[in-house]
C-alpha cells in the first residue's frame, strides 16, 4: 500500500518539478528560438529609434516624443507575440507530451499528487516566461533609453503585464495540453492569441466609432481570453502620457495606442481566469487515462 503525500509534501513535489521544469525549458531549442528572434527584434528596434533620434534630433518636440512612444508599444507587441509563441509551444509539451512519451505514467506511478505534478510544470513555466519578459523587455527599454532618451512612465508596471500575459497564454497551454497533442495545443493557444488581439483592435474602433456592436467584439474577447485587455494595460504603461491628448479622438484608432489604464476589477479577473483554467486542467488531468 502507498502513502498518501501530505499538503507540505505535494507542495515540496510541486516545487522540484517546478525546478525541473524551467531547467528542461531552458534546455529546450525553443530558448535559442526565442534567443535568437529576441536579438534580430533588439538589432532592428535600434535601428529604428536611431533614425527616429536623427531625424528629429532628440526628443524636444512633441513629434519626437509622439513617434518614440508609438514605436516603443509596436516593438513591444513584437516582444509578447515572441513571448506568446515560446510559452504556448513550452506549454505543450509539458503534459501532452509526457503523457504521449510514457514518461508521465512513470512518475505518477509513485505516491504523487497529479495536482503537484501539474502545479509544479504551471510555475516553472510562469517562471521562465516571466524571467524572459523582464529580461527582454528590460533590454528593450534600454534600446530605447540609449538612441532617442525616452523612458516609459511605467516600465515595471507594463513588464509586469506581460509577464501576466505569458502566464494566462501559457495556462491556456496547459489546460489544451491535458486534451490535444504537444503541437495542436500550441497552434490553438497561438491561434486564440491572435485572434483575441484581432478582436480587441475592432472593438477599439468600434468605440472611437460610436458602434456599440463592434465595440462589444473587443469586450467579449478580452473577457472570454484576458491576454489583449492585459496588452492593453501594458501599452499605457509604456506610451508617454501626452500620447492621448496629441491623438485626440483618434486615439481609439490605432492599435498600439491605449486610452486608460486597467481597472482592480479587470486585473482581479485576469487572476480568476488563471485560477480557473487550471483548476479546469487539474480536474481534466486527474481523470485522463495515462
Amino acid at each position: 500500500m502507498t502513502a498518501t503525500p501530505t499538503g507540505a509534501g505535494a507542495a515540496r513535489t510541486a516545487g522540484t518539478i517546478a525546478a525541473l521544469t524551467l531547467r528542461e525549458a531552458a534546455r529546450r531549442r525553443v530558448l535559442l528560438s526565442l534567443a535568437a528572434l529576441t536579438v534580430v527584434l533588439l538589432a532592428l528596434s535600434a535601428w529604428g529609434f536611431s533614425r527616429i533620434g536623427s531625424e528629429f534630433g532628440g526628443l524636444t518636440s512633441g513629434e519626437a516624443r509622439l513617434a518614440a512612444s508609438t514605436v516603443l508599444n509596436l516593438v513591444m507587441f513584437g516582444l509578447s507575440l515572441i513571448a506568446a509563441l515560446g510559452t504556448a509551444f513550452l506549454a505543450g509539451p509539458t503534459l501532452a507530451g509526457e503523457t504521449e512519451s510514457g514518461i508521465a505514467l512513470a512518475v505518477l506511478a509513485r505516491p504523487i499528487r497529479r495536482s503537484a505534478v501539474l502545479l509544479g510544470k504551471w510555475l516553472g513555466l510562469v517562471a521562465f516566461g516571466s524571467g524572459f519578459v523582464a529580461v527582454a523587455g528590460l533590454a528593450q527599454l534600454l534600446v530605447v533609453l540609449v538612441t532617442v532618451g525616452y523612458w516609459p512612465p511605467g516600465p515595471a508596471t507594463g513588464l509586469a503585464l506581460l509577464a501576466a500575459q505569458a502566464t494566462v497564454l501559457l495556462t491556456l497551454g496547459v489546460l489544451l495540453s491535458t486534451v490535444v497533442s504537444p503541437m495542436a495545443s500550441g497552434v490553438v493557444a497561438v491561434g486564440l492569441f491572435g485572434a483575441t488581439w484581432v478582436a480587441g483592435v475592432v472593438g477599439s474602433v468600434g468605440a472611437a466609432l460610436d458602434n456599440a456592436s463592434l465595440a462589444q467584439v473587443g469586450t467579449v474577447s478580452r473577457m472570454l481570453l484576458p491576454t489583449d485587455g492585459l496588452w492593453r494595460g501594458a501599452m499605457n504603461a509604456f506610451q508617454d502620457p501626452t500620447l492621448l491628448a496629441q491623438l485626440g479622438p483618434e486615439v481609439g484608432q490605432s492599435p498600439f495606442v491605449s486610452a486608460s489604464p486597467l481597472t482592480p476589477v479587470y486585473l482581479g479577473w485576469a487572476a480568476l481566469w488563471v485560477v480557473l483554467v487550471l483548476g479546469l486542467a487539474g480536474v481534466v488531468f486527474q481523470r485522463r487515462d495515462l
